[in-house]
């Protein structure tokens, strides 16, 4: 279900059709690890572009390179060969990876280990402020942590004086949003959020995710193993398979018209209860 808010790609090719560089930019990007023998190529020789404001998916099974890719998004693992730019810069222009965190943040699949278990929610919320060049006031801090609690539909008492392991799994991704809503990122990197959650708590996290993308104005990055959610929530698809995009595009594109057998799996994978959102047969099938 394509949104059409973001900017519009020109016949340039550029953003906007006026030369507005890329959010994210990558040619030829790879990633290995290892050598000789055990040598493992996670990201193969990637092609990327990320518009401003844009939602992409990074769809493919377990091993397939996504998350390593979305690190190297992030900085949290180094390119090997090819190259990535952010805002039209070299992602690693700027020597303290702190300045690119404030502008691009992430949600993981595990919320639990995001957080410090022996420290309570309330103190490593008002903690996300020490990556702010200038921090608030003290009042601020406080006053600034209950709006983003209740942004995500969290009471500030409800967890005053808990600790990570007092709330449900649903409750602890609702807290990594809040953070986002605290530091106010560009980009967030969603890498499987709604993975640990049951079917109540998923459906909230993505519409917390909607309200964050419309309220911050932000671009955000999924990674997952569920073309239905990427389809649900994409403007463009990537097709990840063994380190390398095997197809992108549109999601109705991807879905409707798939080129590669590797898509063709990923849809016949959808149990057949779940297979209306698509409103076709599968391929092959009459």
């Amino acid at each position: 279900m394509p949104n059409d808010t973001g900017p519009q790609r020109g016949q340039d090719g550029s953003s906007n059709g006026g030369g507005v560089p890329y959010k994210f930019e990558a040619h030829q990007l790879t990633r290995v690890f290892g050598h000789g023998k055990r040598r493992v190529v996670a990201v193969d020789g990637v092609d990327l572009k990320v518009r401003d404001r844009e939602i992409i998916s990074i769809v493919g099974q377990s091993g397939c390179g996504k998350t390593v890719l979305a690190k190297m998004l992030l900085r949290l693992e180094r390119p090997s060969s090819g190259t990535l730019s952010f805002d039209g810069m070299p992602i690693d222009a700027q020597r303290d990876p702190r300045a690119h965190w404030r502008r691009v943040q992430a949600v993981f699949q595990d919320p639990f280990s995001a957080f410090n278990q022996f420290f309570t929610i309330r103190s490593q919320l008002e903690s996300a402020f020490r990556l702010f060049e200038t921090r608030p006031a003290p009042s601020e801090i406080v006053d600034r942590v209950d709006h983003a609690l209740l942004a995500v539909n969290i009471k500030p008492k409800e967890i005053e004086g808990k600790y990570p392991f007092e709330l449900s799994g649903g409750q602890m991704q609702r807290m990594l949003l809040a953070r986002i809503f605290i530091l106010r990122p560009q980009v967030l990197i969603a890498d499987e959020p709604t993975s640990m959650v049951d079917a109540c708590s998923r459906a909230s996290i993505l519409d917390y995710l909607m309200k964050l993308k419309d309220e911050l104005k932000m671009t955000i990055v999924f990674v997952t193993h569920d073309i239905g959610l990427a389809y649900y929530v994409s403007d463009t698809m990537y097709i990840m398979h063994q380190g390398r995009f095997a197809e992108h595009g549109p999601p109705d594109d991807v879905t409707l018209s798939p080129k590669s057998p590797i898509t063709q799996q990923l849809l016949a994978d959808i149990p057949d209860v779940h297979r209306d959102w698509l409103g076709r047969d599968l391929p092959g099938q009459t």
